[in-house]
């Protein structure tokens, strides 16, 4: 029998390099197989929600609570073997919630459901009663100056009093359709004939609870309704030296009824807050360390701060909890990545993405090396929809990545290529607008906008933790196949469409500079 040596050496490479790729294949597969499994029957998503929503509660930036949450993060990470730290982008006003407990004492006694806004100030460990009154329906401005002085002494109730407390949906179960119909057009009347209200006192809604403070108004008493049963939006109070409040839907309409039939109803406001003076502010940032690429980057984020009408669960508590888990997931199966993976936990992402913002500002050499980023924030739904967000070769790599990631996961995600730039709106835009591939894993509904966003009702209870461990599991896979790809993600722009209300082609977003000492003014 001939013999070929060459031919020998051959075969024995070729089974060689099958064997290797077999095995990495294998490994692959047996990393993501691991990652899943952790993240759906070893999951530590409902004790960290407990510490971080129960325990630690609201995130509002500038208060203790926000502080206190940065902290817990980096302990929870260096727990987990993994590298963090605290890092100070900016300075805000300082401000700690306290009681809030407001009272109908004439003509009758009830406990109120509301509560101050935030940043609202304190009436000092004493409960301040008087007359409540409502914003008249006046000419122009002239007209309120002159009415103005009707104020001294005596709550101001700034809102429209909604005339339903039902939500659209309810209406569109039970109601006929003229019911729902006519209900609809009064409610737009009365909300066009409310803005006029406002607008002719000369002032706008950020600057009246001003002009009635000045003019001696002891409190304001306000109502912002998020259209669902028993939730109100919580945002900041604009006054400076005496207490804004929100009052429930139905106990507003009972004091402006009240107020408007002539009963003078009276009210007892106790407000406790404290003023802190201005305190630094951090973004939260982790790392798992690369090997063959240690300075080029893929990052998870999501930001850390919320408004303090609740715990802040859903936003953004449960993008949080998500990315956690995510790294905590991939330090334990994927420890020593290709490239180099971060965390970013944002700062005042509420305020205008600053966190963000800044750590773009800050951090050229990251921002410069980003394979890509993936940001969450959107509620507890599982994620459903990837937008290119502009980028060209997006429809490569994205779907690559993708290709990992378990059917069950994945087939529900629907993706959009280029898909436009985001300008705003969350975290990845901070990135998108100076040319870095940062994009959003955009979440199902779950009723967000009206039950739990900015809303008195964004607490433990409303996260469905079956969908948020999808979302963790997406997430470590998509950080682990951007790490591992062998090419570099494509930052070429797309040709954006025509935009139909200037005919003009849409222009990529411009960076925004954060704003690094706020809440002053």
């Amino acid at each position: 029998m001939r013999k070929y040596p060459f031919l020998g050496r051959m075969a024995v490479l070729v089974y060689f390099l099958s064997s290797t790729i077999i095995s990495n294949a294998q490994s692959s597969d047996a990393i993501v197989d691991s990652m899943v499994a952790e993240a759906f029957k070893r999951s530590q998503l409902e004790p960290l929600a407990k510490e971080l929503l129960d325990g630690i509660g609201p995130r509002l930036v500038g208060s203790p609570g926000m502080q206190q949450a940065n902290d817990w993060a980096v302990e929870k990470y260096k727990s987990w073997g993994i590298n963090a730290r605290n890092e100070q982008w900016g300075q805000w006003r300082g401000w700690e919630r306290g009681v809030s407990h407001i009272d109908l004492v004439y003509p009758r006694v009830k406990s109120l459901e509301g509560m101050q806004l935030a940043w609202s100030p304190s009436t000092k460990g004493k409960a301040k009663t008087g007359e409540v009154i409502i914003l008249p329906d006046l000419k122009d401005s002239l007209a309120f100056a002159n009415w103005l002085p009707n104020v001294k002494g005596k709550y101001v109730m700034i809102s429209m009093n909604q005339p339903t407390g039902r939500p659209d949906y309810n209406w569109q179960e039970f109601g006929t359709k003229t019911s729902f119909d006519n209900m609809k057009a009064n409610r737009a009347a009365q909300t066009d004939a409310w803005r006029k209200r406002i607008a002719n006192t000369g002032y706008t809604n950020r600057t009246l609870p001003v002009a009635l403070e000045k003019a001696g108004a002891i409190g304001i008493v306000m109502s912002n309704w998020s259209s669902g049963f028993g939730v109100n939006k919580i945002f900041s109070a604009y006054t400076k030296k005496i207490p804004t409040v929100d009052l429930s839907l139905e106990d507003y309409g009972l004091v402006y009824r009240l107020a408007e039939a002539g009963t003078a109803p009276k009210i007892s406001v106790r407000a406790e807050s404290k003023e802190n003076g201005i305190v630094p502010t951090f973004n939260t940032i982790a790392e798992i360390r690369g090997t063959e690429k240690p300075d080029e980057y893929v990052m998870l984020s999501a930001h850390f701060d919320s408004w303090d009408g609740a715990a802040g669960a859903t936003d953004n508590g449960t993008g949080t909890l998500t990315m956690m888990e995510a790294m905590r997931i991939l330090k334990k199966y994927y420890p020593n990545p290709k490239r180099t993976i971060l965390v970013g936990h944002w700062g005042s992402e509420e305020q205008g993405l600053n966190g963000s913002r800044a750590f773009v500002e800050d951090h050229p050499e990251i921002v410069n090396n980003l394979q890509a980023l993936f940001n969450q924030d959107n509620g507890t739904g599982r994620v459903v929809n990837i937008s290119g967000q502009g980028f060209e070769k997006a429809k490569e790599f994205i779907p690559r990545w993708l290709s990992k990631v378990p059917d069950d996961i994945r087939k529900p995600i629907v993706t959009s290529f280029p898909g436009t730039p985001g300008g705003g709106g969350s975290d990845f835009a901070s990135f998108v607008a100076v040319g870095a591939p940062g994009f959003s894993l955009s979440s199902l509904n779950w009723s967000y906008f009206n039950y739990t966003w900015h809303t008195n009702r964004d607490t433990y209870d409303k996260i469905v933790f079956d969908d948020v461990k999808n979302n963790a599991a997406l997430a470590a896979i998509m950080a682990y196949m951007a790490s591992e790809d062998p090419e570099k993600t494509s930052r070429e722009k797309a040709v954006l469409p025509v935009n139909p209300q200037t005919g003009k082609p849409a222009v990529w977003p411009v960076q925004v500079k954060a704003t690094r000492k706020g809440g002053i003014d």
